[in-house]
């Protein structure tokens, strides 16, 4: 069965969203920067940049965002491998000004109805092209997400605020915005957003059985590896440009 993501705002209390399911990870502390040098990955470092930290969402003081002013302990892995992206299937027509609070209601739905101990995406990203921290343990490090059932070690989740199926526009504010973000995440390991890499899946609810090794996208979709329509076509099929775009911001050559 395909699976669809996150109804709009309205029913935030039935909120089906992109990710499903948190896994259990060993905390093994922030990416070693030595390791990094070590194996020589600086050289396709890209920028860091801006992210809206987490704080700002979190301020609020509507009913939405108890959880959110509270975060658990973060849970971290190793390092990151790959990123996935993913749409909130919500409204578009938001005015950037009240990203704040929507996300405030993305996360309520997850740790609300679904009971989830925080946001289960990474980062989010919406139409203005405006990068957010999500999920709580700091953005530099590789803190374990909830936003790929199977798939959620040793990557990011990078969430498009909207519903981006066939047909409709995606802003080049935010696919500019999702490369920035991707060229520097994966940077941090000096992976290439054009490559691949292979991840062990933990849950055989995702698309493949727990334990099986898979040869993924370093920069995927939430359907590489996860059975959901989600992204939605329209951002599912701006990716490469996206992965050509991070690239290049590491100072690969396209």
């Amino acid at each position: 069965m395909v699976l669809g993501c996150v109804p709009g705002l309205g029913a935030v209390l039935a909120l089906v969203l992109c990710a499903n399911g948190v896994e259990r990870a060993v905390d093994t502390g922030p990416a070693r920067a030595a390791e990094v040098a070590r194996h020589g990955l600086a050289a396709h470092r890209a920028v860091r940049p801006h992210i809206v930290p987490r704080s700002v969402w979190a301020a609020g003081t509507d009913e939405a965002n108890s959880a959110a002013r509270t975060p658990p302990p973060p849970r971290y892995d190793d390092k990151v491998l790959a990123v996935f992206v993913h749409h909130t299937d919500s409204p578009n027509d938001y005015d950037c000004a009240d990203t704040p609070r929507i996300i405030r209601y993305l996360a309520a739905g997850q740790t609300g109805a679904r009971n989830w101990d925080d946001i289960g995406y990474n980062f989010l990203v919406d139409r203005c092209g405006t990068i957010y921290e999500g999920r709580a343990g700091g953005v530099d490090r590789p803190v374990t997400g909830a936003h790929t059932q199977g798939f959620n070690h040793r990557t990011a989740g990078i969430a498009a605020i909207g519903t981006f199926t066939a047909g409709v526009h995606v802003p080049r504010a935010m696919t500019d915005a999702i490369a920035a973000l991707a060229a520097w995440k994966l940077g941090l390991t000096g992976i290439d957003p054009r490559t691949t890499v292979r991840l062990t899946s933990s849950n055989s609810l995702s698309r493949y059985a727990a334990g099986t090794t898979a040869k993924l996208p370093a920069l995927a979709g939430h359907g590489d590896g996860y059975m959901t329509t989600c992204p939605g076509a329209a951002l599912r099929a701006r990716l490469p440009e996206i992965r050509e775009t991070a690239a290049r911001l590491q100072g690969r050559r396209t």
